[in-house]
């Protein structure tokens, strides 16, 4: 893994933060010789479509259109 002192890092952000992207390797940020971060490429994306994701994980039991008591128990109905 590379190292780079945090001052260089502060001065080369961008650049190294591209580097990291495009080699697929992290970087280790060090201050007086001690590793303080590691800056790694982001891990693989997951699907942004997440409707779905849940099929045959939840089963619905009832009506869940319907209120959940009559109308004839609801206060605000009430003279």
């Amino acid at each position: 893994m590379k190292e780079v002192a945090i001052s260089e890092f502060k001065a080369k952000c961008l650049s190294l933060l591209d580097q990291v992207q495009k080699t697929k390797r992290p970087i280790r940020i060090t201050r007086f010789g001690k590793p303080v971060a590691e800056v790694i490429p982001p891990s693989a994306q997951t699907s942004a479509d997440w409707l779905g994701s849940m099929k045959d994980k939840i089963e619905i039991l009832g009506d869940i259109v319907s209120p959940a008591n009559e109308p004839n128990e609801w206060e605000v109905l009430r003279d």
